[in-house]
């Protein structure tokens, strides 16, 4: 790991502060858009503009590079990025900041392509998982001090999108002054929607429905918190409980996931989500109550991602997970866009507290969706009588781009082979 830092510092410490960038302008969109007057689903569509700009730009970026290249792409990028935060309180208009939102999904997405694959390049075939864990880590870390940084300021005043701004400005000096060769890249496309169905239906619904989830997580968190007048350091803190619950549980259901049946544990982790959102949902006035929802929500929520993607992959061949992994997250991108339109409707019908209610619906619909399928198709642990070859969990964000996927499940593939190939070694047949 030192030598990973060594080698990747600036390019880690330049998406850090670009997710802290990411994170506060999330929360603060839900916080001033109410105090604006907007409505909740205005606010809703505001949040889907940013995963619509998000899924295109993961789309897009990898053929933007190929054509101007990396530091020209970056560069671009960053500069709407920047432009785009501090226009916010320039121009109070809902319909507008739909427009920002699908802008800065859009270069994020884009930026985190370009960094991802440099970040690929600086590390060495021994080192590669390393780095890949460090940039996960970063990224939570940036996403949790984000919103600690909702306290820096007014969310009525100007300040709270300056410092946003000047963040993302500047996550890009250590990654454009980093000594380090621009790496070739190249597209991955994904496998048809069809297709991807066909294979495993089980991941293909779970990820589509995991994106209403994480949308909501995301996206709608500040509304709620906002809609049942929660002051800005506890909004900050119950976001935040969301991504704290992630980097606690994902090691540990990772553990889980090369060890037993995935799907019942696909099953469970989504069932005890459910109804950790249920809590919520019923005893959303005690704020300690909500705190401990989002933790396990999003401590369990978040981990199903890799969790799915690893189960999709134990049906596939080595040379079609690359192009399986491109279809889940176009799959759960259409999902995260669809999210937040429906959250708020429930919040309409139901009030604030529709938001746990969303979140406890589609988690047990995940969890039934499961126990359907074990009726259906045996799983892979049982295909093998019991000797349980699947392909090893990586450790993957939402927040995390097709490239970066890819990356991760060649890495953790490659490692599956050199394992197979030790335990060959010291058991020759006969």
């Amino acid at each position: 790991m030192k030598q990973v830092i060594a080698s990747a510092w600036a390019i880690l410490l330049g998406l850090m502060l670009l997710q802290v960038g990411n994170s506060l302008q999330g929360s603060l969109m839900g916080i001033r858009g109410g105090i604006e007057g907007f409505s909740t689903f205005q606010l809703s569509l505001i949040a889907s503009a940013y995963f619509l700009g998000f899924l295109g730009g993961s789309r897009m970026a990898p053929l933007m590079i190929q054509r101007v290249g990396h530091v020209r792409v970056f560069a671009a990028l960053g500069s709407f990025i920047s432009a785009a935060l501090i226009l916010y309180p320039v121009v109070p208009d809902p319909y507008f900041w739909m427009a920002l939102r699908v802008i800065i999904g859009f270069s994020l997405s884009g930026v985190y392509v370009t960094a991802e694959s440099w970040l690929n390049n600086s590390a060495t075939n021994e080192t590669r998982g390393q780095a890949l864990s460090a940039y996960m880590l970063c990224q939570m870390i940036g996403l949790v001090l984000g919103q600690g940084m909702l306290n820096f300021g007014d969310p009525g005043g100007y300040i709270l999108f300056i410092i946003p701004s000047v963040l993302v400005s500047l996550s890009f000096a250590p990654i454009l002054l980093a000594v380090a060769p621009t790496p070739a890249f190249e597209t991955v496309k994904p496998m048809s929607l069809a297709a991807l169905y066909t294979r495993s239906p089980t991941g293909f619904v779970g990820m589509f429905l995991l994106g209403f989830v994480f949308s909501a997580q995301f996206g709608m968190t500040a509304v709620y918190g906002s809609e049942v007048g929660l002051s800005v350091r506890d909004i900050a803190i119950l976001v935040s409980a969301f991504f704290v619950g992630a980097i606690v549980l994902q090691y540990p259901i990772g553990w889980l996931s090369d060890r037993m049946d995935r799907r019942r544990l696909i099953t469970g982790v989504a069932a005890v989500a459910a109804l950790a959102s249920g809590l919520g949902y019923l005893f959303g006035e005690v704020f300690e109550i909500l705190i401990l929802s989002a933790l396990l929500a999003g401590g369990l929520a978040q981990p199903l991602y890799a969790l799915l993607i690893a189960y999709t992959n134990d049906y596939l061949d080595p040379d079609e997970m690359a192009a399986a992994s491109g279809g889940l997250i176009f799959i759960n991108g259409l999902g995260a866009i669809s999210g937040p339109p429906l959250v708020a409707w429930l919040m309409g019908a139901v009030g604030p507290a529709g938001f746990w209610l969303f979140l406890a619906l589609v988690l047990a619909a995940i969890a039934l969706y499961c126990l359907y399928r074990m009726t259906v198709r045996p799983s892979a642990y049982a295909v093998e009588a019991g000797d349980y070859d699947a392909v090893p969990y990586a450790q993957v964000l939402p927040t995390a781009t097709p490239y970066a996927v890819v990356t991760a499940q060649e890495l953790y593939a490659e490692a599956a082979e050199d394992m197979a190939e030790a335990q060959a070694g010291d058991n020759p047949p006969g």
